[in-house]
């Protein structure tokens, strides 16, 4: 009897087998515009921040190109050939190797999520805008757009986990196959009720990662966001930046925590190994095992702890000088 899920033979990435076009592409479109829907209805809905149809989509159209400028950038300085890149860096834009079109492979998410501040930032000093607010605004209902990204990823068959023996392990079919002269591949192999032969190269179940950041990541952080800290921010109770903080945090602490399922890169591995059994990247062997996206994680959630106590430091301080100047102006009567 098997003890894993076969990766649905049905799914294609391919939209259409005679032209380039995968899913993957058209969930990142769906993703971009989910966003932008649930941005138009908050400030028709909300009626907080006040933005005309052609100033949101300027908006977008910044704070997009610095995501993919952020995350090609972030993808070939850390998770790449950084010098090659920064003695060659118009290449991190060249789509084409060796005379062939290959786009641009290689995308950081926490690239992206810098690129796409920095391209709201310069919209909202151009045009004189609250970036808290923007930002506020735009992140309630990243995280549902996000989902169907992670979703383009599963169907991509990317972004898999690593091999476990868990009854929701499942097999990619363009995963790395491993020999069977391992004793821990036989072990697996045993364990999942894969039938092999010494010598032979299997491919094991693996974690379906791409679904758990899409559910955790997507779709419980949408609804924290958009159903529970947007009704309170509204309300006044919270200060602009706080679904900012609040989403750094929520997604820093899911990705960390799911990064232990994931695979890491192989040609980075972990950057922080204080345990044994971090030699084998395809086996979960520690919590102590890091890799580097946990260490962006990581930095991800202090940077949203920082802005909240900021925010809340700076709210106590606008109280008192409104406190102060009600004084001043009962001494003056």
């Amino acid at each position: 009897m098997a003890f894993y899920i076969n990766y649905p033979s049905w799914i294609d990435p391919y939209i259409i087998d005679s032209l380039p076009i995968r899913w993957y592409a058209l969930m990142y479109i769906v993703a971009f515009a989910i966003t932008y829907v649930l941005f138009r209805y908050q400030i028709k809905k909300d009626g907080k921040l006040v933005m005309n149809a052609d100033e949101s989509q300027n908006l977008f159209f910044y704070a997009i190109l610095g995501l993919l400028i952020g995350a090609r950038v972030f993808s070939c300085l850390f998770y790449s050939d950084t010098s090659y890149y920064l003695t060659h860096p118009w290449m991190m834009f060249w789509p084409f190797r060796n005379g062939a079109f290959v786009g641009l492979p290689g995308m950081s998410y926490h690239g992206g999520v810098i690129g796409c501040f920095i391209g709201g930032w310069i919209y909202s000093k151009r045009y004189k805008k609250n970036i808290l607010q923007i930002t506020d605004t735009v992140i309630a209902g990243l995280p549902l757009g996000y989902t169907f990204g992670r979703i383009g990823n599963f169907i991509n068959s990317e972004l898999y986990g690593r091999v476990t023996t868990s009854k929701i392990g499942m097999i990619f079919y363009n995963a790395e196959l491993f020999s069977t002269n391992e004793e821990w591949v036989r072990d697996v192999a045993d364990k999942v009720g894969i039938s092999y032969s010494i010598g032979e190269y299997v491919n094991l179940p693996r974690f379906p990662t791409q679904l758990f950041e899409a559910f955790f990541e997507g779709i419980v952080t949408f609804l924290i966001l958009f159903f529970i800290l947007r009704p309170l921010k509204n309300k006044k109770y919270l200060k602009h930046g706080t679904l900012f903080s609040a989403y750094l945090i929520l997604y820093g602490m899911f990705r960390f925590f799911i990064e232990y399922m994931r695979e890491p890169d192989r040609n980075i591995g972990y950057v922080i190994s204080l345990a044994d059994g971090s030699d084998n990247i395809a086996l979960f062997t520690s919590f102590l095992n890091i890799t580097k996206g946990q260490v962006f994680c990581a930095l991800m959630v202090i940077a949203g702890v920082f802005l909240l106590v900021f925010l809340n430091v700076r709210r106590r301080n606008d109280g008192k000088s409104e406190v102060r100047k009600a004084q001043t102006k009962t001494k003056r009567k």
